[in-house]
């Protein structure tokens, strides 16, 4: 039998901190959200104010077909919201909390 170094109180608490089931899977998906470069775009230009589509696409210089595609998934999510004024629908992001990861992120590479 193998022998644990950490102590009982240790593993209970590593055990007990490590996320399970839908925790996880709900991290997971979340996390992915920073796994993809057209999504970060998105999320950043967001971050300064709410875009329609169209605004996006030319600011990114990205296709609107692909900015419509992250938009949803986004939205699917909970990660961006909508809100329609007269034809146009515009995007922000749900709350500030993915503004604050980027940036953290930004600030652990040291830029």
């Amino acid at each position: 039998m193998e022998m644990l170094l950490l102590d009982a109180r240790t593993q209970s608490l590593v055990e007990d901190y490590v996320p399970q089931g839908e925790i996880l899977e709900g991290l997971v998906t979340f996390f992915s959200v920073f796994a993809d470069a057209t999504r970060l775009r998105i999320l950043s230009a967001l971050a300064i104010t709410e875009l329609c589509v169209t605004d996006l696409s030319r600011v990114l210089q990205i296709n609107q077909t692909t900015v419509s595609h992250q938009l949803r998934f986004l939205k699917n999510i909970g990660i961006v919201r909508s809100s329609r004024i007269g034809k146009v629908i515009f995007y922000s992001l749900s709350n500030d909390t993915v503004n604050d990861i980027l940036l953290k992120g930004v600030e652990f590479l040291g830029y």
